[in-house]
């Protein structure tokens, strides 16, 4: 068994079998995971769809209104760059309950691990980049509105900069945003993080893990946060279909070690989400994905848990 509980769900995956973001990855996880030994039927736990009210908390009325109706406009469509569907709209609700199911479980057990979200590129009155809603700041202000935590922090790996998340959190002190991503690539238009690190084609590992340690403990000691949101995106990878930087499975692996020992060596827990990945070849992508949880599995047997947040340190 697993120490720390992996939040899945069949509705996650969307099967768009001919969409470049890879849908199914969410289901082939699960059976790696399993078929691999590295997981057990009880490590799993199920998400609820996220309660309107929790969605409302960030996204607009009309846009929540017009995802649940079908209202779309075809610009809409195009900016989101996935089909419409019901199906659609109840993985995006699931997507995020399951991360809010993760932070709770990350409180407890010092890792939870959403086998899924990570939609950085929505806004609140918009989606766009394969985002329909936020999961992450979903999580973040129902966590917060139930006292369960007061500051957050979002590290987020992904290759693409999180502009969504940017914006939400501009302008709050209680949340620390930090993006490290490939500078000459989607989304066109970056809004300020409060940590950017705007990274060349084609850097590889050595260049990436260094700048990302130093910003990680930089803004862990500036913030304190009560929990770390941890966007453990797969598409740095060097064989990436949207990707230009030049990660190997090591390099990746060595960098969710680097975010859960930081994290969990200051009694920050880490909350997990997926995020991208578009790997030529998909088991690559899933592969990532499974390492991620082994890193998880690794670092917390070495370091273990003691939260701050009741041990009064």
């Amino acid at each position: 068994m697993l120490p720390f509980k992996l939040v899945h769900h069949e509705g996650y995956d969307l099967n768009l079998r001919d969409h470049v973001f890879p849908w199914e990855k969410y289901r082939l996880l699960r059976e790696r995971l399993l078929r691999d030994g590295l997981a057990a039927p009880e490590d799993f736990s199920e998400p609820e769809p996220a309660p309107d009210a929790d969605v409302l908390a960030v996204h607009d009325q009309d846009w929540v209104e017009r995802l649940q109706t079908g209202r779309l406009t075809f610009h809409d469509i195009l900016k989101l760059e996935i089909p419409y569907s019901r199906q659609m709209v109840r993985a995006f609700w699931l997507a995020a309950g399951g991360t809010t199911l993760a932070g709770r479980l990350a409180l407890s057990d010092g890792i939870g691990f959403n086998l899924g979200g990570g939609f950085h590129h929505a806004f609140p009155g918009h989606g766009e980049g394969f985002c329909a809603i936020n999961d992450l700041a979903i999580a973040i202000r129902r966590l917060q509105k139930d006292g369960a935590i007061r500051r957050a922090m979002i590290v987020d790996c992904d290759v693409h900069q999180a502009n969504g998340t940017a914006v939400i959190f501009a302008k709050d002190p209680s949340v620390f945003t930090l993006s490290i991503h490939q500078l000459n690539n989607y989304p066109p238009e970056k809004p300020p993080s409060d940590i950017d690190i705007h990274l060349p084609d084609e850097t590889g590992d050595e260049e990436y893990l260094e700048r990302l340690r130093r910003a990680c403990v930089y803004a862990l000691a500036e913030l304190r946060p009560d929990l770390l949101f941890y966007v453990a995106g797969a598409d740095p990878y060097y064989q990436d279909q949207l990707g230009g930087l030049s990660l190997t499975l090591e390099g990746l692996k060595a960098r969710d070690r680097l975010v859960f020992s930081t994290a969990l060596m200051c009694y920050v827990p880490v909350a997990v989400v997926l995020a991208g990945g578009y790997a030529v070849d998909l088991e690559d992508t899933v592969k990532i994905h499974v390492n991620a949880v082994q890193a998880g599995r690794e670092v917390l047997d070495l370091v273990g848990w003691k939260r701050r947040y009741y041990s009064g340190e």
